[in-house]
């Protein structure tokens, strides 16, 4: 007999078909098998929803995963475990381990130990360049057959323009996505947050927003040239938004996300120098964070990725100068973007898609979606459940997280990933 289970009294919500409806939806053998109003099926568990949204399961497109070389800030089993209890059914990480993920056999190393961990599905990115040295590029070809989803240096931009041109052309040939990290990394030198009055009276070194456009518009031109699929992360500025916004409605191949801590967080959370708010790029001024709504609003902006960024106690606990860039944000990711609903900026359906179908499409993953025949991986949550982050509760083995105390809005009630359960909350 099949596996079967019938999720009941459930608000089934799927922003690729925009359905938005009470019903019920039937898992058989890992996958959807009925959406709407089931009957009773002889032999199936029941999972009575009580109401609770039940939606597919969130892609998070950009996360960091310390496996292979820096297991004592996250492993793939502690970066899994957090991301099913934050709803996430399929991650994304970047390829700067140690060693960076350049070759055929550290792609497959990753899916070998995503079915080992048997939590979130996890998959990878490639490096762009060797070593992450921005000079000589991997081959893409043979790092896309063994199953890398698109080419980025991380959390470095390839600087060289000419390598970038030669990355978009060289991708174009086998239709695969280039990513690339908006910052010009000479104007960025020796910044620690963003330039302005806030940086001044705290006596740090600030970064120009420029750094961000002038990447982001060179990029947009080396797109333009080459006719390469580009994806642009973690935007932060209204400038380089607005030139995104610009390139798509001139029919550009192009895409972005952004990540929560900028719509949740402006400058002003480094706060007395506050190194869990250090990111990269940094936060920035009030207008920018404003402008990062209006980019998801009207859909400049595609996606929202997480941006986990895990970092020991040891990198973090510095001086802001000296500790290192980026928070932690898996399990963060649903309750953030909530709050976009909740303060009227997105429908529940635009706040979703931004989670679910978008990144899903860009990465043309088969995920995202509540489909008949689709894998069931399903996250299911409490719209309206009022809680606190309390970072020592965090799955994840790094703490770096600013949201510290924080209220928010929407918790995961469970995950299911093809069918069984990854993540029930108790109590």
């Amino acid at each position: 007999m099949s596996a079967r289970t019938l999720y009941r009294n459930a608000r089934l919500l799927d922003p690729a078909s925009a359905l938005d409806r009470r019903g019920d939806l039937l898992v058989e053998d890992g996958r959807i098998a009925a959406l709407g109003e089931v009957a009773n099926i002889s032999g199936a568990a029941i999972v009575d929803c009580a109401g609770a949204c039940l939606a597919p399961g969130l892609v998070d497109m950009r996360v960091e995963l310390r496996e292979p070389g820096a297991e004592h800030q996250e492993s793939m089993e502690t970066g899994a475990a957090a991301a099913v209890a934050g709803g996430v059914t399929t991650m994304v990480m970047l390829p700067n381990t140690e060693p960076v993920i350049d070759e055929m056999a550290l792609v497959e190393f990753v899916a070998r130990r995503s079915r080992d961990v048997g939590l979130a599905r996890i998959r990878t990115y490639a490096a762009a360049t060797k070593a992450l040295k921005g000079r000589e590029l991997t081959e893409f070809g043979l790092l896309a057959a063994a199953g890398a989803l698109a080419f980025t240096d991380a959390t470095a931009a390839i600087a060289d323009p000419l390598v970038m041109r030669r990355a978009l052309s060289y991708a174009r040939t086998f239709d695969l996505l280039v990513m690339q990290h908006p910052e010009e990394p000479r104007l960025a030198s020796g910044g620690v947050m963003n330039e302005g009055e806030v940086a001044t009276r705290l006596g740090l070194a600030g970064i120009t927003p420029a750094a961000e456009i002038i990447m982001v518009e060179r990029d947009l031109r080396l797109c333009e040239i080459t006719g390469g699929r580009l994806h642009i992360a973690h935007v932060s500025t209204e400038a380089a938004i607005d030139a995104i916004r610009q390139a798509k409605a001139r029919g550009l191949p192009v895409t972005c996300d952004t990540a929560p801590h900028y719509f949740a967080l402006n400058e002003t959370a480094v706060g007395d120098y506050r190194t869990f708010a250090k990111v990269s790029p940094p936060l920035r001024a009030e207008w920018d964070r404003r402008a990062v709504i209006a980019g998801l609003k009207d859909g400049t902006i595609d996606a929202i990725a997480s941006d986990h960024s895990p970092h020991d106690q040891e990198s973090k606990r510095l001086p802001f100068a000296s500790a290192a860039s980026g928070i932690i944000g898996v399990e963060t990711l649903l309750p953030l973007v909530l709050e976009l609903y909740h303060n009227g900026h997105l429908t529940l359906l635009e706040a979703l898609r931004a989670l679910t179908q978008r990144p899903a499409d860009i990465l043309r993953l088969p995920a995202g979606r509540l489909a008949i025949g689709a894998a069931a991986d399903l996250v299911i949550f409490d719209l309206d459940k009022p809680w606190r982050v309390d970072v020592d509760a965090l799955r994840s083995k790094s703490k770096n997280s600013p949201y510290d105390g924080r209220p928010v809005q929407g918790r995961v009630l469970r995950t299911v990933i093809a069918g069984r359960d990854a993540f029930i909350r108790e109590g």
